[in-house]
């Protein structure tokens, strides 16, 4: 467990509290900012934690679109790579993604998923609006993880 996953898991009670006490409205007119700082610091490819840890949801959109990129039929790429989840929502099949290269580059990147696209949601008020996902992601994601010390630690 790296260290910035240790303070994460220790300063989870604080995040907790400041996502049920914080002024909402203020604190999304910050997340742009306090995201464009973070990922001005944090390159997504020296970690790649999100896509070896979670699988996003795979909307019909998404599969249609990246079926066609792989040249297979919708079918086809639900039964090799998709499973349906707890509430019924597509998801892969493995961690970590099948799409992740060793290099933790995505090998659909062009065409992947919309749950992909916005994670970790630290530019947008999913990060307040479920709290659960965001607490879980200060152990999966540095950026989370620094956004949430700068917001709630102060």
């Amino acid at each position: 467990m790296l260290e910035w996953q240790k303070t994460a898991k220790e300063h989870k009670k604080q995040y907790a509290q400041f996502l049920k006490r914080c002024d909402q409205r203020l604190v999304i007119r910050q997340l742009p900012q306090l995201h464009d700082e973070t990922f001005a610091k944090i390159d997504c490819l020296q970690c790649g934690n999100c896509c070896k840890n979670h699988s996003p949801r795979f909307k019909i959109p998404d599969i249609k679109r990246i079926a066609k990129h792989l040249k297979m039929k919708e079918g086809h790429f639900i039964q090799t790579y998709l499973t349906l989840d707890e509430e019924n929502d597509y998801v892969m099949q493995q961690q970590p993604c099948s799409f992740l290269g060793a290099d933790n580059y995505c090998s659909i990147y062009e065409v992947r998923p919309g749950d992909c696209a916005r994670y970790p949601y630290t530019d947008e008020d999913v990060l307040l609006k479920r709290p659960a996902l965001t607490l879980a992601n200060t152990e999966v994601c540095p950026a989370v993880f620094t956004i949430m010390e700068k917001l709630a630690m102060v």
